[in-house]
């Protein structure tokens, strides 16, 4: 062999060998740190954030929202509406398949969508897909899954009709709930089928494996319509609830995103990371829930009074750094649709009157110091802001009414499951994120059918009209002006105290592009990548 030869054979082999071990065919991972453990991956029961942000990695809607926060197509690659607002056609992808290969079909979405109506499921989020015609006499039972206004023409032509015209339909379509499951899968594997092995989904990514309270590990779905333009080959979801453990975690360049560090933290965080410190404001509402069911949460005067003793300058400046603004409205500001919200009108009063007020109120309701004596449990779930927030609360309830405060947390998912499952208790903080841009979004929160999210058990019979005749009004102005009504009504009965209007947290590693803040807090890994 010549030596020109063996020269060749050596240079090729070198190539190899750099080709090989070259970063760009290296191995593409997100570490996303996840702020708790899911409570479930299944779309009929989820309900957090947190198994959101999971769920819509692995599955895919008929509408998503992209990396800026806005509707655009999905599962479907597009959609015709009636003139009158009631029909929408969705066409869906044609080269849409499951991970197991078979074809995304109109008739997974019948089912997914009668599978979380239909009573049996017991789906807590049943609500969000009210709007479809028959949805809410399904969920009670009054008529079967079958007579759900959602019909597949063909294997790739689904119609969904509506109870009357519903201007965020589409945003609803993004939800988790509305996620679609394979008929075939769970008709084969019950409730197993969310276990990874036996999960088929078809989104961006499938799941490989979960060990609880330690990671959830997900890879590129090759099946997907739009996989060549998926970046990364892998996402590890680190579900920490410990928020210090997370940041030391990100600073050791272990994970790459860490969503709700503490806010005491961003002033330094600011200073040693600059711009991969990420503080987004969104539709997002802190409140505190009163149980109406006993005393003295079922007097309006004591919920009036508590709520108004609490200072939310101080929240918002000494907890959160200014990285939240007080609130006085369920509603934050921000929807256009809706315009400014209807604050409680003790919002307008300097604190020290607010307190005045506040303990004349208690004293007439025979409260407090003079009265019977008032003993509080603050119930939170486990969270360092969280925590801080509950502590200063109890201060000031102590200092301005002598009352008994004590503090009980849970980690985040056996907190909002014990209030889902109507446990009792006195005082629970809560939060809620929009699913969609409207007012109705948080108000319905507060309806007396509304038994999964309405912590409080609140229960007044003119809301609920008010928020009727809004679902029954097809003039934008005329519907705005029910629900402002409504949310006026429902900040003087005070079952809930909203505290702050919140803005996301997030730490974003440098390594990561294709970042986006926005409003709807949605960052979905497909639209991510990673780069050394």
């Amino acid at each position: 062999m010549t030596p020109r030869i063996l020269n060749l054979r050596a240079a090729l082999l070198l190539g190899a060998t750099l080709l090989a071990s070259s970063p760009a065919l290296a191995e593409a991972v997100l570490h996303r740190g996840n702020a708790g453990e899911p409570q479930t991956l299944d779309q009929a029961h989820t309900s957090i954030n947190i198994e959101e942000f999971i769920l819509k990695d692995l599955y895919e809607g008929l509408t998503v929202y992209d990396a800026s926060g806005k509707i655009v197509p999905g599962a479907a690659e597009t959609w015709d509406l009636s003139d009158d607002g009631l029909t929408y056609t969705f066409k869906l992808r044609a080269d849409a398949k499951w991970s197991d290969g078979s074809p995304l079909t109109a008739e997974d979405f019948v089912f997914s969508y009668q599978r979380v109506e239909d009573p049996k499921t017991a789906a807590g989020y049943a609500n969000i897909l009210y709007p479809i015609k028959n949805a809410e006499k399904v969920n009670k039972g009054e008529v079967p899954p079958a007579e759900l206004g959602v019909k597949a023409i063909d294997e790739k032509t689904l119609e969904v009709t509506l109870e009357r015209p519903t201007p965020f339909f589409l945003e609803l379509l993004a939800h988790q709930t509305a996620l679609p499951v394979s008929k075939a899968s769970v008709e084969k594997n019950g409730a197993d089928f969310v276990k990874p092995g036996t999960m088929v989904s078809n989104g961006a990514f499938k799941l490989v494996s979960h060990v609880p309270n330690d990671n959830l590990v997900v890879e590129k779905n090759a099946s997907y319509w739009d996989a060549a333009n998926v970046k990364l080959d892998k996402v590890i979801f680190y579900p920490i609830d410990d928020q210090a453990a997370s940041v030391r975690r990100f600073e050791a360049k272990e994970m790459d995103l860490v969503y709700n560090f503490s806010a005491d933290q961003i002033d330094r965080l600011r200073g040693a990371y600059g711009d991969q410190v990420h503080v987004s404001p969104t539709l997002a509402t802190y409140y505190y829930a009163f149980d109406t069911r006993q005393e003295p949460y079922s007097d309006v005067r004591v919920r009036q009074a508590l709520s108004m003793a609490v200072d939310r300058d101080f929240l918002a400046k000494e907890i959160y750094s200014g990285s939240q603004i007080p609130a006085y409205s369920m509603v934050p500001p921000g929807i256009e649709t809706y315009g400014e919200p209807s604050k409680a009108d003790f919002g307008t009063m300097s604190q020290l009157d607010r307190e005045d007020k506040a303990v004349a109120l208690m004293k007439e309701a025979g409260y407090g110091e003079g009265g019977k004596p008032l003993n509080i449990e603050i119930r939170y779930n486990t969270n360092p802001n969280h925590e801080r927030v509950a502590t200063a609360v109890a201060d000031m309830w102590k200092n301005t009414f002598g009352a008994n405060v004590s503090l009980v947390n849970l980690d985040v998912s056996s907190h909002y499951a014990y209030l889902q499952e109507g446990g009792k208790f006195n005082v629970a903080r809560a939060g809620w994120v929009a699913d969609y841009a409207d007012a109705e979004n948080f108000l319905a929160l507060s309806l007396s059918s509304n038994k999964t999210f309405n912590y409080g058990h609140y229960e007044n019979p003119a809301f609920d009209d008010l928020m009727k005749r809004s679902y029954e009004e097809t003039d934008p102005a005329a519907r705005s002006k029910l629900m402002h009504e409504a949310e006026a009504m429902l900040m003087k009965d005070q079952p809930i105290a909203p505290f702050l209007t919140q803005a996301d947290l997030w730490l974003v590693s440098g390594r990561v592009q294709g970042w986006h803040d926005n409003a709807a807090n949605q960052h979905l890994s497909r639209f991510l990548s990673v780069s050394e």
